[in-house]
């Protein structure tokens, strides 16, 4: 499946900076799954607009937090497309707080004549020709914007699903509103396992403070247990396992889409190791940059 990157235009760009991508390339090749696909990971479409209008179009996004990632599918349906389309990309890109990006779709002509074969719709060239006359005339009369593309992509051998997750991938901007917020909640196993915990982990392991006598009366959030605990080896070796887990995980869960995640760090009664364990994580993943939120369930119990 492959694909070309060319620029910087095409990659991540900041978050609250306007964006608008514009998709073009040959009839058939998928524009319309892939503007269905934008729409479903948080963008705005709008499909065959006139390349007059699409600088009218940028001045709406700017002050639009609806419309500041916008997708406008262009194609050889309008009749001055082909004339009107360059000038009117250049002179988007040479704007200023707005980021513009052209991304060209294409396949081979087997995929092309076997897609308008499923369909059974005529080529837009082609209307009372076979469509591999249409497609040959289109592929030749597009080759000037391509050139102007940040990422040219051939889906010959995608399936819808995999053209949508391609998409999904490289695309996906609803972390950007709202990123991926951590919970990290200590807890008890004798009151339960909470049922709101994505990922569990018993610290039961662990050496218990409450079996010394001078630091039974206090909690993990007391230094003197803080300092029982980090003397203990095993303490610190979980927690760079622990911490190595979640760098691998949390990218993922972002990835996915997903706005939360809680982490239940559980001993048997939810007051000194799994508080301390949970204030030592939240710190580092609050130090790597994700929002944390730190609950402690059963300490008053």
């Amino acid at each position: 499946m492959p694909s070309r990157k060319r620029g910087k235009a095409a990659g991540p760009r900041p978050a609250r900076e306007p964006r608008i991508l514009i998709i073009t390339g040959l009839s058939g090749s998928g524009k319309t799954h892939v503007a269905r696909a934008l729409e479903d990971i948080g963008w705005f479409c709008v499909d065959n607009l006139p390349s007059a209008l699409i600088p009218r179009f940028a001045e709406l996004i700017r002050g639009s937090e609806e419309l500041r990632r916008s997708a406008l599918v262009v194609d050889m349906r309008e009749r001055e497309f082909l004339k009107q389309f360059p000038h009117v990309f250049r002179q988007l890109r040479g704007r200023g707080g707005l980021g513009v990006s052209l991304l060209f779709l294409e396949a081979g002509e087997k995929a092309l004549v076997r897609r308008f074969s499923e369909t059974r719709r005529p080529h837009p060239l082609a209307i009372n020709q076979p469509p591999i006359e249409g497609i040959r005339e289109e592929r030749e009369a597009l080759k000037p914007i391509r050139k102007m593309a940040d990422l040219i992509l051939d889906t010959s051998d995608y399936t819808v699903h995999q053209l949508r997750d391609y998409i999904r991938e490289h695309y996906d901007v609803r972390h950007e509103a709202a990123p991926l917020v951590l919970s990290v909640m200590s807890f008890g196993y004798k009151f339960g396992v909470p049922s709101e915990a994505d990922l569990v982990f018993d610290v039961r392991f662990l050496p218990n403070p409450n079996f010394v006598p001078s630091l039974k009366a206090l909690t993990g959030n007391h230094a003197p247990v803080i300092r029982y605990m980090r003397r203990q080896k095993d303490t610190a070796v979980f927690l760079d396992k622990l911490q190595a887990f979640l760098a691998y995980v949390i990218p993922r869960y972002i990835k996915e889409g997903k706005s939360y995640l809680t982490i239940g760090i559980g001993c048997t009664g939810g007051r000194h190791r799994s508080v301390m364990i949970a204030n030592a994580l939240a710190e580092v993943l609050g130090a790597q940059g994700h929002p944390v939120r730190v609950r402690h369930r059963d300490l008053r119990q």
